[in-house]
């Protein structure tokens, strides 16, 4: 039979990451999704990379802002092997925020800045900032990490559903329906298919075309975020539910964000939809992903990233593949332990 270095079962962007950051450590790895890949959670994000988000958890505030800091090697590295560009804006973020307290990356902005930045933002009573923050598109960035897989030599299978990973005889096994595939060690990057404590939830969010040019900046507010693109097209979002894996989309709610978004930027009530979905981000009881060796020997656990997950895609990858090839993370992980969660574990 067989066998490969690493075996990842999930192929959304932090399977294919690692994959990518394993192989490019000479490693040979086998990435299996039980869905076309890619196609899940990591194309439906928005791509803001906002590590100074307030609805950060304060424990996953030192990993976010060390991936934000690598995110542009990582996207660098990405479009190279891919030859795929992927839509990487270093424009920044302006926040509306009901309180007048902010974070310290947060710089408050007078009315007449934000219209110079901004002359279609309807500021309300907000008070108004800037935020040096990134943004990707995620449907490019899983296309083109996939492609870099592939390219390096990762082995990639979709329609694959993982049912089971155990250790047997100094080895991981990773089990499906109709095969057995063996390997040194396993990584389970599954998501929101990753099994208890790990939940889908949902989110809803819209694509809309104006006819011209609304927005550079992402747009964060109370109700809702904007996020442009440079197609044009302008991301609106987003909606958080916990209804398992139900991804119908609700007429209602996508209205309610194209009016919620309306409130700030006027012309976007007559802008036409082009594009409406739903994703299952993968959730944990605490927001914080779950991230380290589990307790069966040789299999790790990348999962739970939630909202985060294109964030955290670079530096995840790069502590997993340390944890793999037997060293020690260069950032402290303890708080996303998959012990913390053992006992609801099946």
């Amino acid at each position: 039979m067989k066998s490969w270095d690493v075996i990842i079962a999930g192929a959304g962007i932090i399977g294919v990451s690692l994959a990518l950051e394993l192989r490019q450590r000479g490693a040979s790895v086998l990435v299996l999704d039980r869905a076309e890949p890619g196609s899940e959670a990591s194309s439906a994000a928005a791509g803001m990379l906002a590590p100074a988000d307030p609805e950060t958890p304060e424990a996953l505030r030192a990993l976010a802002t060390e991936s934000a800091r690598i995110f542009a090697a990582f996207v660098q590295r990405v479009e190279s092997a891919a030859g795929i560009q992927v839509d990487f804006r270093r424009v920044g973020t302006i926040s509306l925020m009901p309180e007048p307290t902010a974070p310290r990356e947060y710089r408050g902005l007078s009315a007449a800045e934000l219209q110079l930045l901004e002359p279609s933002i309807h500021r309300s009573e907000h008070s108004a900032y800037f935020v040096r923050e990134d943004s990707v598109d995620p449907h490019l960035l899983t296309r083109a990490a996939l492609a870099a897989a592939r390219t390096l030599g990762v082995e990639v299978r979709g329609h694959t559903a993982v049912t089971e990973i155990r250790a047997q005889n100094n080895a991981a096994e990773v089990l499906t329906e109709t095969e057995t595939f063996s390997a040194a060690s396993a990584i389970d990057c599954r998501g929101a298919w990753s099994g208890a404590p790990v939940r889908p939830r949902k989110g809803q969010m819209l694509y809309v075309l104006p006819q011209a040019t609304l927005l550079q900046h992402v747009l964060r507010a109370p109700e809702v975020y904007v996020v442009p693109r440079s197609s044009g097209k302008i991301l609106i979002g987003a909606t958080v539910e916990d209804v398992g894996f139900d991804k119908s989309v609700d007429p209602s709610a996508i209205r309610q964000l194209l009016n919620a978004a309306a409130k700030y930027l006027p012309a976007l009530a007559s802008a036409p939809i082009t594009q409406r979905w739903a994703g299952s981000r993968p959730g944990t009881p605490d927001d914080v992903p779950i991230i380290g060796l589990t307790h069966t020997p040789r299999v790790f656990a990348a999962t739970g990233h939630f909202r985060n997950g294109i964030l955290l895609a670079p530096i995840t990858a790069q502590i997993m593949a340390d944890l793999v090839q037997g060293r020690s993370s260069p950032l402290d992980i303890r708080a996303f332990s998959p012990d913390r969660f053992h006992s609801a574990r099946k």
